[in-house]
């Protein structure tokens, strides 16, 4: 069953036209990644997909579980069950990890959740990702590295078990262990809830661990291939110019 259904989606910023007809489909279960050069417009669509008021879609439709969601807002998104993790992780100095967490699951379920409860389930996915229990008082990224922002994106995803993840460039600025320890962290995600994956990423390392069913390159706004696992060996030995118009297809 299609979780996911992306069809003729067009969008930008203000009159500047980012997205030129993207179709783009991910079942219930699977895992896909989304890969292109810098600027090709994979964070754009990641942004589009969970509403972000900062891009404007002039075309086409997303739908949801069957639903259309393309003009709900980015919270009515998440309620049904949809995840975006950022690139860059912004700070919120005065809310702690776990308080944001905590209110994030009420929002999103509706429910109250008992203390007890909460911070079992807390400090299991804490040790999932290797993160220090301290963590979970600290103001939400505030003086975090780059690579304990990641697992605190991880951290939420693992708390929220949404229906569908879209991780944008989740390994970006990670050495060698932190991606271990986040693609250890979106493995656990997947075996636990059997959530769907967008994964948008330069780097094939972080996906070692998990089965990829699904590739998709975008370049110029507009998905020019797609494959499976093995497309992502493919980029990986020849990178994007085949795709892009820099070399021969």
């Amino acid at each position: 069953m299609d979780l996911l259904n992306i069809e003729h989606l067009t969008a930008g910023i203000e009159d500047r036209e980012l997205l030129h007809g993207v179709s783009l489909t991910v079942g219930s279960g699977e895992t896909h990644v989304l890969m292109g050069p810098n600027g090709a417009g994979k964070s754009t669509l990641g942004f589009a997909v969970m509403g972000s008021p900062e891009y404007t879609v002039t075309g086409g439709t997303i739908r949801f579980a069957g639903e259309d969601i393309t003009r709900e807002s980015p919270d009515k998104r998440a309620k049904r069950g949809m995840f975006l993790s950022f690139q860059n992780p912004v700070e919120i100095p005065g809310l702690s990890l776990s308080d944001f967490i905590r209110n994030a699951l009420e929002q999103v379920t509706g429910q109250r959740m008992k203390l007890w409860d909460f911070k079992k389930q807390l400090k299991a996915a804490m040790d999932v990702l290797q993160m220090d229990a301290a963590y979970a008082d600290r103001d939400l990224n505030a003086g975090f590295s780059g690579g304990e922002k990641k697992k605190a994106e991880i951290l939420q995803l693992l708390m929220l078990k949404p229906k569908l993840a879209i991780l944008d460039e989740t390994d970006s600025g990670l050495d060698v262990d932190a991606v271990k320890t986040v693609s250890a962290g979106i493995a656990a995600y997947r075996e636990g809830c059997g959530g769907s994956l967008l994964i948008i990423t330069h780097n094939s390392k972080i996906l070692d661990a998990l089965h990829v069913d699904r590739t998709h390159i975008i370049a110029d706004g507009r998905i020019v291939k797609e494959g499976g696992a093995e497309l992502i060996a493919e980029i990986n030995r020849s990178g994007f110019d085949a795709y892009t118009g820099k070399g021969a297809v």
